[in-house]
Order: structure tokens, then sequence, then C-alpha cells
């Protein structure tokens, strides 16, 4: 049965985002990681970190939300959690973390008793402890103004991370993404948002869904160490932060053996 387009666009742009956190996450390449999803959901994201071929762990404070995933037979194991009251696992369990549209709803005070500072400050260290040391979160939200914004990033720091926010699409408002890059170890160089440039932002995004499963790099006509290959590699890297020698005609081209 067909989804409404409304559902469809919704599973896209999701998993989209979720795609771009996984890049920003800058794992090793080929390597299968733990990860954990903050604001699990219905298990949308951690359906992309699956295709990526990662394990995860999923918490989310709704358990409608969380039904919905298992009745999609996600493959992640669920956790139900309020996040500003802590993530209970142990220290240095995960890989790296991720997290769509979440992270924003620590500032709103529910009850009287909720202090939106105390409860990202408790988030924001529990998270810190349960990475291993080096390991990134990236974490997707949307603040309202750019005081909650602060109020965000100034827990996250006094917990321990380094890192800043990265802004895809910055004078798009349709486009336009934050994206919170945590270091838990030494401070590293912060990756640079998408283009804004309208032309540019096309290919971009247009290249970033085709990177969006590496291992099936078969499935779409790329042959390993292919021009197309290295190019499309050396992007990644570049989205990434890293740096990366300009393409040239020489680019992905074999080297004759010497004698």
């Amino acid at each position: 049965v067909a989804l409404p387009s409304t559902s469809s666009r919704m599973i896209d742009v999701q998993t989209k985002m979720a795609g771009r956190a996984l890049e920003l996450l800058n794992l090793p390449e080929g390597q299968p990681c733990y990860l954990l999803d903050i604001g699990c959901g219905s298990g949308l994201s951690g359906d992309y970190l699956s295709d990526e071929g990662h394990y995860w762990v999923g918490i989310d404070i709704s358990p409608a939300m969380l039904d919905a995933a298992l009745d999609r037979d996600t493959e992640g194991d669920l956790l139900l959690g309020d996040m500003g009251q802590g993530i209970p696992f142990k220290p240095g369990s995960f890989d790296g973390c991720i997290s769509i549209s979440a992270v924003q709803w620590l500032c709103n005070a529910n009850k009287k008793s909720d202090i939106p500072a105390k409860r990202l400050y408790r988030f924001f260290s529990s998270l810190y402890s349960v990475l291993a040391r080096g390991a990134r979160a990236v974490l997707q939200l949307y603040p309202e103004n750019s005081e909650q914004l602060e109020l965000i990033t100034t827990q996250a720091t006094k917990a321990g991370f380094t890192g800043g926010v990265v802004v895809d699409y910055p004078n798009s408002a349709k486009a336009k993404k934050f994206y919170l890059c945590l270091f838990s170890g030494p401070s590293t160089f912060l990756p640079k948002g998408l283009s804004e440039n309208q032309e540019e932002e096309e290919a971009t995004e247009s290249m970033f869904t085709n990177k969006r499963v590496p291992h099936r790099l078969a499935q779409r006509g790329l042959v390993r160490k292919s021009r197309e290959w290295v190019l499309e590699k050396k992007e990644r890297y570049r989205r990434q932060g890293k740096e990366v020698r300009p393409d040239t005609q020489y680019t992905g081209r074999k080297r004759k053996p010497r004698f």
C-alpha cells in the first residue's frame, strides 16, 4: 500500500537528516559502530543506521512512538526514557550519537519542577559519559531563537564537550538545518555547512542523497577505485571537514608501473 505523500515526504526528510548526521559523525570507513539515537521515535533514523551497517540503541519518551517502531520491526534496541533525566548506560558504551529534531524539547518546562538549564546539563553530562573518548555526537535541532541555541550550547560546553553548530543552507528558509556537532575528546576541526548557493545546493543535495548507502555502490554502477568512485569519496571527506587534495585531470587515474 502506498504511503500518503506527507508520510513519504516526512520519511525522506528524516532519512536525509539522519544521513547528514551520520556523515558529520565521521566514523571509520567500512567499520560497524555501536550508536545511540536520542529521540528515536518510530525508528526512521535507526533504519538508516542499520542500512549503513551499524548497530544502535534508540531512546524516546513516547511509548506510542516506540510501539510504532516495534510494529515496523526496526532492528535497534529500544528504551523508554526521558533524555532530560539523563542517559542510563555505562560509561564509554557508544562510538557515536545522533539525534534528529529532539533536543530543543529540553528547553520547554512541562511542569513547575522542570528547569531547562538543569535538564540540558543532566542530558549533556550523561551523554558525555556514555560516549567513548574521542567520539562525536551530532544533534539536529530546531532552535526557536538564538537565546535558546546559546542555552543549549552553553550547557553542552559546561558538560565537557567541544565543537559547535554546523548550519546547512543558512539562506534558505525551507532547507536550513542546524546540527550541533559535539566532540568528547580534544577539540577538532568543525565541518563546514552545505552551501547556500542555489545551483550548488541542488547539486550538493543530489550528490548527498546518492551517498546515502555507500555499500550499495555496485547497484549505482560505481566501480570501486574508478574516477567517479574516488571523486565521490573525496567529496564526502570534504563535507566531513577533512583536508583533501584538489581534483585534477589525474584524479582516479591508474599509475603506470615504474621500472
